[in-house]
């Protein structure tokens, strides 16, 4: 038995019917009983007429691309520590946190499922998900250029991917929780075993 919509639609405007499009995906990738994820099952439960969610999106996959690079938009900012392991320990603590929630899991799902099957058609697609991943990878980029301000050591880019970012995506992807205690500590510890977090060398 499917959960009652609404029946009746409210005048909105344009950045109201995003967000309740938004909420509508987010609801639907929780869902416990396993809704169908498509546009018209995202436009009735966000109260809104499935035509003006194809002009504004054209496809489910743009749609979901949009609600992942909003959300960790959001979610990115991080305050200064003071230290590059500081830091790269909150990003890490955040990210065990949010994939710890329902609607952590509901966004790498929709990563997934925005992945486009290679028509032409899906390139806006491809292009929001590209925007996603630099739009993560800002907070990352703004953690080092603080880190080489206070005269610290950052790892590469790359490095902090392969060590700190990509284990956290690999067990939302397969439904792993992270370790309950420690588990960011031993990522940016590791990470920063080789000299790195320390003060560069004059």
């Amino acid at each position: 038995m499917t959960s009652k919509q609404p029946t009746t639609r409210i005048r909105k405007s344009p950045e109201q019917v995003r967000a309740a499009v938004h909420q509508a995906v987010i609801d639907l990738l929780c869902a416990p009983d396993g809704e169908e994820l498509n546009i018209p099952a995202v436009a009735q439960r966000a109260g809104v007429n499935h035509t003006s969610v194809y002009r504004r999106w054209g496809s489910l996959e743009t749609l979901l691309a949009d609600v992942v690079t909003t959300r960790l938009e959001r979610d990115s900012p991080l305050n200064d520590t003071g230290t590059l392991r500081g830091d790269l320990l909150a990003w890490a603590e955040a990210s065990v946190a949010s994939i710890r929630t329902p609607e952590g899991r509901a966004l790498v799902r929709a990563v997934i499922l925005s992945m486009p099957t290679g028509a032409p058609a899906q390139a806006q697609a491809q292009d929001e998900r590209a925007q996603h991943f630099r739009r993560r990878m800002h907070s990352i980029e703004e953690i080092r250029r603080r880190a080489t301000d206070r005269g610290e050591n950052p790892p590469p880019l790359e490095q902090i991917l392969d060590q700190l970012v990509a284990p956290f995506y690999l067990r939302a992807i397969f439904g792993i929780d992270p370790p309950t205690t420690g588990y960011p500590e031993l990522l940016v510890d590791r990470l920063l075993g080789n000299g790195h977090g320390r003060p560069a060398a004059d």
